[in-house]
């Protein structure tokens, strides 16, 4: 299919233009310019983790007499989680399919002021119905942050650092993830707070940090690869040109002018049909290999990881409010994965270093559980054992995102990144969660044990995909991976797959 050829539903062409902006930006050094870029749109990860994490430590809380609610623990952690799920689900296909035709920055503010909107009502919350309402329309906002986030991230972030810079940003979940564990405590203590104040100040904290984001995302510029496909090339090259004059003030050199250009079809947008078929047509493996990827860490860490507190309490008599603190610890080594492992998927390579964490994470998980089902272990060692697995697993999820934010053309990466996220997440937070929580409500240890062994089955079943379908994309520029539609060159299907 050929550029031309993609194009031809996806809207009124403009103009045809050549541009060296894509080589521009990935030939320049890191600067100010890319801090400026990781700070304003990858702190949304920590939003996330201390999200998650509040909400779940507070189930207890609101259903307690006097919290505010009439609303049972079982139906926060149930309904709730649930529906905001399904609104992640619903937010990552309504704004991806947006932020492909309207653009990234456009959608990352709005996605982050719906976050931010939802999350101060849901602390105002007077009624069960209000409250699960506001818990899907969070989850709608931060679906939506999936997608303008990652194609903007992979976008601006020049090719020899992209690898490490995606895996570590989606990591960062687990920073957030830890202090909401910590700030549960002091503020579902009841000697300090009153029952029905402690855990509006939980959401009211989201809020706070959530403006503070959307200060710093308004200096954020729009993605110059997205501006000159949808004819505002000037534009595009203003941003490349301050990212530039910034370098040059950083280093006092000039920057050589690199000779690889690319010719492009400008559309005003790109119809729903060519991005569906391009994603199931044109680059059919690489479909297979996100859905693969998303589905096994998405079981793994909505099924197994999000209980862990539930085990903790069935198996180790471990007291519901000290569970927090066993959760840290996994918390440090899901985000100390991606973090020392994430330099090594630019050098390495991506195939060995994502087959290899979702391998290695499926066979010590399975090791876990054979101990678990053993009687083995104790609460500590336990958690020592899932710091282990969780240190590789973390960076191999980190990576499911990466990869399906950068093998796909350009017109469809949101829409791509959300359709995966939706599909995994759908799957995996909802067939996961089921399952786990009815083998370990029988008590016994040989059922959980399988439910660890379901999850590290499809860990490696996904690593083997990566082995045979995984795309050696390592430094290169987004365009050498997957030409954009619009291009005037030819484009071979499955191009950089081997």
């Amino acid at each position: 299919m050929s550029g031309e050829e993609a194009a031809d539903g996806g809207g009124v062409q403009t103009g045809v233009i050549r541009t060296r902006v894509p080589a521009r930006l990935d030939r320049l050094p890191w600067s100010p310019w890319h801090w400026r870029i990781v700070i304003g749109l990858g702190t949304v990860w920590i939003l996330d983790g201390l999200e998650v994490t509040i909400v779940g430590n507070i189930a207890g809380r609101l259903s307690e007499p006097g919290s505010g609610l009439a609303i049972s623990g079982a139906q926060v952690s149930g309904l709730a989680a649930a529906l905001y799920v399904a609104g992640a689900c619903t937010g990552a296909l309504f704004f991806g399919w947006l932020t492909d035709r309207h653009g990234r920055k456009k959608l990352f503010m709005l996605t982050l002021c719906v976050y931010l909107a939802a999350t101060a009502l849901t602390a105002v919350s007077w009624t069960a119905w209000f409250f699960f309402l506001c818990r899907f329309v969070t989850g709608f906002g931060i679906g939506g942050e999936y997608a303008a986030i990652n194609s903007a991230i992979d976008e601006l972030i020049p090719s020899r650092h992209r690898g490490r810079i995606d895996i570590i940003i989606n990591g960062s979940f687990w920073v957030g993830a830890g202090a909401g564990a910590l700030l549960s405590v002091p503020l579902l203590n009841t000697s300090l707070l009153a029952v029905n104040v402690g855990w509006r100040l939980a959401f009211g904290l989201g809020v706070v940090l959530g403006m503070v984001i959307l200060l710093v995302r308004r200096h954020v510029p729009e993605s110059p690869r997205w501006l000159f496909i949808h004819g505002r090339e000037e534009e595009a090259e203003e941003v490349v040109a301050e990212a530039e004059r910034i370098v040059a003030e950083q280093t006092g050199a000039a920057l050589e002018e690199p000779e690889q250009s690319i010719t492009i079809r400008q559309r005003r947008s790109i119809g729903f049909a060519v991005i569906a078929r391009t994603m199931v047509k044109l680059y059919p493996g690489r479909t297979v290999l996100g859905l693969s990827l998303f589905i096994g860490q998405a079981f793994l860490y909505n099924a197994v990881t999000f209980g862990y507190a539930t085990i903790l309490s069935t198996f180790f008599q471990v007291p519901t409010g000290s569970t927090g603190y066993y959760f840290v610890v996994i918390c440090v080594g899901n985000f100390l994965g991606p973090l020392l492992l994430g330099p090594l998927f630019d050098s390495v390579g991506r195939k060995p270093m994502i087959s290899g964490t979702y391998i290695l994470s499926g066979v010590l998980l399975l090791g876990t559980a054979a101990l678990f089902r053993a009687g083995s272990l104790s609460a500590g060692s336990l958690t020592a054992c899932w710091a282990v697995v969780l240190f590789f697993a973390s960076a191999g999820a980190s990576s499911a995102y990466l990869t399906v934010s950068e093998v796909f053309p350009m017109e469809t990466r949101a829409m791509a990144i959300a359709f995966f996220y939706a599909v995994g997440t759908a799957v995996g937070g909802i067939s996961g969660p089921l399952i786990f929580s009815e083998l370990v409500s029988t008590g016994k240890p040989s059922d959980t044990a399988l439910a660890f062994s379901v999850g590290a089955l499809l860990m490696i079943a996904a690593g083997v995909v990566e082995l045979f379908l995984g795309v050696r994309a390592e430094r290169q520029g987004l365009e050498s991976i997957a030409l954009p539609l619009t291009a005037e060159e030819p484009q071979a299907p499955e191009t950089a797959s081997s």
